[in-house]
């Protein structure tokens, strides 16, 4: 599956102990740990664009609104923020949307996780005008085989984006 990101940023392989820091931000409700994670995104970003990344805009990946209600808060957005802030690009937390509660990836190969996410997301239709021609980064946690990532490059992309990047705090290691 190839996917459509101009570039990945990642910041640690989704090995100890990043994976349970990660784990407890998302998990635990440990949301003091989304400043730390954000520096260390920010520095990966910065160690591959220098101090002014070409984006425009930053957005991070969306929960569901049943998951959003469960957790209190959207681990994605808690760094995408920071990041966005650190590195001096606006972000936009209601920009992109899940349309459904899908079951969790974990356990899937590429073509189940594809097919899992496949028509998820959507841009919010007061929203699609912002990113006509503009170059966007998404933020998430974890990038395990990128069809989360690779679905939401193809709803910005699809929505007049110019480019998209993916910046993921930690990357599951390739075998």
């Amino acid at each position: 599956m190839s996917l459509p990101l101009a570039r990945t940023v990642v910041a640690f392989d989704h090995v100890f102990p990043w994976d349970t820091l990660v784990a407890r931000l998302k998990f635990d409700e440990d949301v003091a740990l989304a400043p730390t994670l954000a520096d260390h995104l920010s520095e990966a970003v910065r160690a591959c664009h220098g101090e002014h990344p070409p984006v425009d805009v930053v957005l991070a990946t969306p929960l569901s609104a049943q998951r959003l209600a469960q957790r209190g808060y959207n681990q994605a957005w808690e760094i995408a923020r920071r990041v966005a802030r650190r590195l001096g690009v606006p972000a936009h937390a209601r920009t992109l949307v899940r349309l459904r509660e899908t079951p969790p990836q974990v356990g899937l190969d590429l073509v189940a996780r594809a097919a899992n996410v496949r028509g998820a997301f959507a841009v919010q239709a007061d929203r699609r005008a912002s990113l006509h021609g503009r170059r966007v980064a998404i933020v998430d946690d974890v990038m395990t085989t990128g069809a989360t990532l690779g679905e939401l490059a193809f709803t910005v992309l699809e929505a007049g984006a110019r480019s998209v990047e993916a910046w993921v705090v930690t990357r599951t290691p390739r075998e």
